[in-house]
């Protein structure tokens, strides 16, 4: 009994739950001979397993979601369970009895949180109580069966150090980058899906002074820096009536009344970024955060996007973003799956006055930055303020 069938599982779970038990050895192997299956004790504690992971954490992904390293965990129907601990996404050993089953869990995880998964409402967006992001879309919607995302809180803060280590920042880009928190510039930290925008942008803040304040806002929260003073805040979507919802732009509204040193808005995604730019331009020095972007040369037309489409003319957005920010660090998922810091652009204007960035050091696999041609922008930079 390599899996234990969906229905006899759910027979099984009727006729314990008919006798208002808990489950146990003995209560299944009853249940297994009043459904005319053999009793052996091998069977008895496989079945007993299968209800335990039934009902409890996470079921069969809990294994997965303690490996070490572990960033994302990914179900696509009952046969298709995929993890990441940093080298790439991997098909793992583990499989689901049908698609009942990771319904099942996908229900159970999305009511731990408070929230409503159901054919009326067929997806949910949520963050469990240890913090791990889940996102469900159930089948039929979703092919080949009910899709599961899991994206885990990284278990400590990585350092520089650990960066370097682990490949993805050589030491000179680390003291590059040790500058740019110092001298107090405004950056974004820019990449795609998964390419370690926030492990780079956590590790950052561990070095801001000790006297800096440091206020976060995240949808969901995931910064967790090294640092004696910070106040995170984070987004609340609207329960099963449809109230309650805090968004984000409210939060940054919010910080911007608790006297931050260093304001940090997790990810830049939507009208946010009004208030944030906002704010970097009425003294608010040295705020950051995080954007989606495929290159740092592309950062200006999705922050463009995000503005226009909060209802900022496209020549005032321009404008805020060239007096708001400063630099921005892009990081890439490389084909061998390691993170790298791939660039550090500077924030400049073009001949017509609209914002672009350009390359002031790139960085080569295992090889030292290389000079671009906005270095000495970025140097200048970097000493005008490095005595603030």
């Amino acid at each position: 009994m390599s899996t234990v069938e969906g229905d006899l599982l759910d027979r099984i779970r009727g006729r314990i739950a008919a006798q208002g038990a808990e489950p146990s050895p003995a209560l299944v192997a009853d249940a297994l001979r009043k459904e005319g299956r053999l009793v052996g004790d091998a069977a008895v504690l496989h079945v007993f397993d299968a209800l335990r992971d039934d009902t409890l954490g996470a079921g069969p992904l809990d294994p997965l979601l303690r490996l070490d390293g572990v960033t994302d965990v990914l179900v696509n129907g009952p046969t298709q369970v995929f993890v990441d601990t940093g080298l790439g996404l991997q098909r793992s050993g583990v499989c689901f009895p049908d698609d009942a089953a990771v319904r099942r869990l996908a229900q159970r995880l999305a009511a731990s949180a408070g929230r409503r998964l159901d054919d009326a409402s067929p997806y949910v967006d949520v963050r469990l109580r240890d913090g791990t992001r889940f996102h469900a879309v159930l089948a039929p919607l979703s092919k080949p069966g009910t899709c599961l995302s899991l994206r885990v809180p990284a278990r400590r803060t990585m350092t520089l150090e650990d960066l370097v280590s682990a490949g993805s920042i050589t030491e000179a880009g680390g003291a590059l980058l040790l500058e740019v928190v110092r001298a107090r510039l405004a950056f974004l930290v820019s990449g795609g899906t998964g390419s370690g925008k926030t492990t780079l942008l956590a590790a950052l803040l561990s070095y801001v002074p000790a006297e800096d304040r440091i206020v976060i806002v995240e949808d969901a929260s995931e910064l967790r820096p090294r640092h004696p003073h910070v106040v995170s805040m984070e987004a609340r979507q609207a329960n099963v009536e449809g109230a309650g919802a805090v968004p984000l732009r409210e939060l940054v509204r919010q910080a911007l009344r608790m006297r931050p040193d260093r304001l940090v808005v997790g990810e830049v995604r939507g009208a946010e970024v009004v208030d944030l730019l906002a704010a970097l331009n009425t003294g608010h020095e040295g705020g950051c955060g995080t954007l989606h972007a495929n290159t740092a040369a592309d950062v200006p037309a999705r922050l463009e996007a995000l503005g226009v489409a909060a209802g900022l003319p496209r020549d005032a957005v321009h404008a805020q973003l060239a007096s708001a920010l400063h630099a921005v660090l892009h990081v890439r998922r490389h084909p061998d799956g390691v993170r790298r810091l791939d660039e550090v652009g500077v924030v400049c204007r073009d001949e017509r006055g609209y914002v672009r960035v350009s390359t002031a050091v790139s960085c080569p696999a295992d090889r030292e930055p290389v000079r671009g041609p906005a270095a000495d922008e970025l140097e200048g930079l970097l000493t005008s303020r490095s005595g603030r």
